[in-house]
Parts: structure tokens; sequence; C-alpha cells
């Protein structure tokens, strides 16, 4: 090995682990720009500020922002600097959290809540882009697993310390905490992620891992990303991914309320449960990325099946088994080791491995699409589902969530067999 051939080694290396670090951090920590309704819920509710119905219009409005703007950034994304993309989408969701926590005002809210997530999407797509440039199709796994963990840092973040912050201080910190604390990532990561390797004077990571060159392109990025949708395999991906989206933010937006209303937990006590939920997270993606790598060799379908049984397991624990503080403790975190699998596979990497090269955000731009589309029609459906079964006890309203939890667990049942029907499908790359 030759002195120069040595330092190319070592400065590739470096440099993956400086994206892996900015794209892993600084996707969790803008996390908690998105999550702060989620913990502010009672009180808002018992203040009269916003009703449930309300919240609902609130909730989905950052989903369906977010789903527009996965889908037009996620094709953006292949044509600019993902380190651009990544650090604006950080910066302008603060900023919007900061307004956010001043807002009482129902349209000024839903209006405020869907540009954040319109911006929120331009972070993921930024990080696949990333990944994709600086990792071969044999790291992938491990990789995607370990970025997509990301999210249950910003998770555990919001459910734990700003559920304190909101303890302390009032519901307006669930959205200033984060919004500062984000201005500071945003800075962060623009100082530290890269762009592709060729542009530091590096070699492409096919040449760098001695892996098939990549074709010479005969068509152009858009032309490219016109492919992915004639692939069926994509399409039945993104409508699983809807599906188990549902699951995920019906738990996500209204497992604290939930927590507090059914089982008469405190806010930190529930904070505490969806913690647990946000630790496994990490566990069990980067357990996902291991497993479907080295024990199915890069094929997805195998481990997303496993993840997924576990996940339905696990759900009908939380909702139907003992009411023991510590098995929900145990459950919690079972359901957020199987969701991250599953959110690192059907909501992304298993669309990435089946897109030909040059098309890697369009086809996370279509998934997220679909997923959050999904996303923002639980959150409506969710609300009304409560709000119908609510009764008036002694001048109180007590909340029923018995049909919406059966929503919940079927949709997951159902993505659990979309998924499934992929079993041969090839990747591409």
């Amino acid at each position: 090995m030759t002195a120069s051939t040595a330092d190319v080694k070592a400065t590739f290396r470096k440099h993956q682990i400086r994206v892996m670090l900015a794209i892993t951090f600084g996707y969790g920590l803008i996390y908690t720009c998105r999550l702060g309704l989620n913990i502010v819920k009672k009180p808002l509710l018992d203040n009269g500020i916003f009703t449930l119905e309300e919240l609902g219009l609130i909730g989905a409005a950052l989903y369906f922002g977010y789903a527009s703007g996965k889908l037009v950034n996620g094709f953006a994304a292949d044509h600019f600097n993902p380190r651009v993309f990544f650090s604006v989408s950080i910066l302008v969701s603060a900023i919007l959290n900061l307004f956010m926590g001043w807002s009482s005002l129902l349209w000024l809210s839903v209006a405020l809540w869907a540009m954040n997530g319109w911006f929120q999407g331009m972070a993921a797509p930024s990080a696949v882009i990333s990944i994709a440039n600086w990792f071969s199709i044999h790291q992938r796994g491990r990789v995607y697993g370990t970025w997509s963990a990301s999210h249950a840092i910003g998770e555990g973040l919001t459910y734990y310390v700003m559920a304190a912050a909101v303890s302390a201080w009032g519901w307006r910190y669930g959205f200033i905490t984060p919004g500062i604390l984000c201005i500071g990532v945003a800075a962060w990561v623009y100082a530290f992620l890269k762009d592709a390797p060729q542009t530091m004077g590096l070699p492409d990571v096919h040449e760098f891992y001695d892996e098939e060159p990549e074709p010479a392109k005969e068509k152009g990025t858009w032309a490219t990303q016109k492919v992915i949708f004639s692939i069926k395999a994509i399409w039945v991906v993104a409508i699983a991914s809807a599906l188990m989206y549902v699951t995920r933010y019906g738990v996500n937006s209204w497992g604290i309320l939930y927590l507090q209303e059914i089982r008469g937990y405190t806010l930190l006590q529930a904070g505490t449960l969806m913690l647990a939920y946000g630790v496994a997270g990490i566990a069990g993606s980067i357990a996902y990325g291991f497993l479907s790598d080295n024990v199915f060799g890069a094929r997805r379908p195998p481990a997303n099946l496993i993840f997924a049984i576990i996940e339905v397991l696990a759900l009908l624990v939380i909702f139907y088994g003992p009411s023991d503080y510590y098995i929900l403790i145990i459950a919690f975190g079972v359901y957020g080791a199987a969701l991250s699998g599953l959110i690192a596979s059907v909501g992304g990497l298993f669309a990435v491995d089946i897109a030909p090269r040059g098309a890697t955000g369009a086809a996370m731009g279509l998934v997220g699409v679909f997923s959050y589309l999904g996303a923002g029609t639980q959150d409506i459906v969710s609300a009304g589902l409560i709000e119908s079964g609510s009764t008036l006890v002694d001048g109180v309203k007590v909340y029923n969530f018995d049909t919406v939890v059966i929503f919940w667990i079927a949709t997951s049942v159902v993505s659990m067999l979309l998924a499934a029907s992929l079993w041969n499908t090839q990747i591409r790359d």
C-alpha cells in the first residue's frame, strides 16, 4: 500500500465518520421539532385552548406538509448539495417551533405546523443521499439502520426532557425548548456534513470499495427518477409504509394522552414509557441492519416479517395485557425496537435497494409521501374515533380509545402482509 493510497483511505473513512455523525445526530435532534404537540395535548385540552378535533387538524397539518415536502424535496435533493438541504431544514423548523410556542389561534397553528412539516421533509432525503454517496450496498443496511435509529434519539429527548420542561414551565416550552436547541444543531450540521466524495477529490464509493463500477448514464437525473414509477414493488413498499405509519403515529401522537387518560399516569410517567420506546428503538434499528445484512445477505423481507410479528405482539400486550407499569415499560421497549427496524426498511431502505442509483432521493420521496399521508389521515381519523366514544361523567369528559386501538393494530397487520408479499424482490444496485 503506498502512502498516497493509505492517505486516501484514511481521509475517506474519516469523512464517513463525520457524515454518519452529522446525519444521525442532526436527524435525531430535528425530531424534537416535530413532536412537541404530542406532549402538550392534555394541557391544551384542559385549558380549553384547542378541542380534540382541532388538535387532530393541527397534527394532520404537519404530516400532510411533511408528505408533500418529502415528495418535492426527495426529487429536488438529487440535484442539490445535501449539506445545505439538511442544515436549512433544521434551521427553518427550529424557527417555526419558536413561533408555534406563542400561537393559540387554530389556523395560525395549522399553518405553522404544516410549514414545519414541509421543511422537515428536506432532512431525510439529504441523509439518505449522503448514505448512498459514502457507503457501499453491503454496508447500507447497517449504516441505514444506525441512521434510522436517530429518530429514537429525538423521541427519547422529547418524551422525557421536553416533557419535564412542559411540566416545569408550561405547554409553550414543548415548542420553545426544541426550537432553541435546533438553531445550534443547524449550524453544527452545516459545519460537519460533507457532500459526495468526488467533490473532495476522493474516489467514488464504488471505486473505493472495488465494486462493479456504475454504468455510464444514458439518461439524465429526471429520466432516471421517472423509472421508479414503473416499479411495482416500490408502490407496494409505499402502501405498506403508509399503513405502518398509521400505527407509528397513532401511538406517537396519542400515546401520551392515552396513558394519561386511560392508565392515569402523570406526564412524566407517560413520558418515561415513551422514552423506553425511543431508547429501545435505537437498538432495534441497528439490530435490523445487522440481521438483514449479515444473516439474510442484504435481503430485507425475512427481517421485515420477523420484526412485524414482534411489533404486533407488543401492541397486543400494551393495549390488552397486564396494567403493571414495569410490564408496560418492557412492552413499549419491544414495540419500539421492532417498529424502528420496520421504519428503517419499509420506511425507506427497501425502496432505496430496489430503485436505480440516481433515483435514491426520489424513491425516498415517493415512500415518504405515502407514509405521511397515512400518518396525517390517521391523526384526523384517530381524533374522530376517540371523540365518538367519549362521554361526560359528572361534567368531566372521559375519552374512549377502544375503537382507535383496533384501528392501529389492524393497519400494522395489513402492512406486515403487504411487505411479506415482496419476499422474492431483487435489489437493483
